[in-house]
């Protein structure tokens, strides 16, 4: 199942299973199920620039690359992740992210184990892969929640999240092991369901927005 990005559509349809894999598609971004066969894509695409560099977060190397995929796609078929392969408009590899920690009693999820190449980080791909996720989320899967996480000390990735609409919930001190050894805080955002018509309004605004 594909979904475009229409800002006029109204409630996408239910998945059946709800929460299988899907491709979300829009003006700037596709967003296809993981693949085996995007390890080169990925490869080519964590060689662009310094990512795994970055200490606070955990970007796969060229190297790990086929564990990772492996490590996302077991935890598809256990269930608890949907993961993606992000595409720009021409069809290149610049990234990955997925549906996370999925309970689908509630049902919610998180969007997480983001990365992109950094020539469109803060870009218009990025704002409308993460309006595809929150409107799958809410209006294909009916969730009653969303959530986000990063570093307390990713002041990048907290902004990004907040400009989003998404509210701080919390900080979880000393909440994980990172792999260089330190302790991570981790904050903890969400979008509700009853918060999504405005949050959807105001990503929408910025999509449409002209930009300089």
């Amino acid at each position: 199942m594909c979904q475009s990005a229409d800002w006029s559509s109204a409630v996408a349809s239910p998945l059946s299973p709800p929460f299988a894999p899907v491709t979300l598609e829009g003006h700037h971004v596709r967003l296809a199920p993981l693949s085996h066969a995007d390890h080169d894509g990925l490869v080519d695409a964590v060689r662009d620039a310094a990512l795994a560099g970055l200490w606070y977060t955990s970007v796969p190397t060229p190297d790990t690359m086929r564990a990772e995929i492996d490590r996302r796609l077991g935890l598809q078929a256990a269930g608890s992740m949907i993961p993606f392969t992000v595409f720009d408009v021409s069809g290149t590899v610049v990234g990955m992210t997925t549906y996370m920690h999925i309970d689908a009693a509630v049902p919610r999820v998180e969007i997480g184990s983001t990365w992109y190449v950094p020539a469109v980080q803060r870009t218009g791909l990025n704002t409308e892969a993460k309006f595809l996720l929150l409107r799958h989320a809410f209006e294909g899967l009916g969730c009653a929640v969303v959530e986000f996480r990063t570093h307390f000390l990713n002041q990048q990735s907290r902004r990004a999240i907040e400009r989003l609409g998404a509210k701080l919930d919390g900080v979880l001190r000393a909440h994980m092991r990172m792999n260089d050894g330190s302790v991570r805080d981790t904050c903890v955002y969400s979008v509700l369901a009853s918060e999504w018509p405005s949050v959807r309004s105001h990503l929408r605004w910025q999509l449409d927005r002209p930009r300089a």
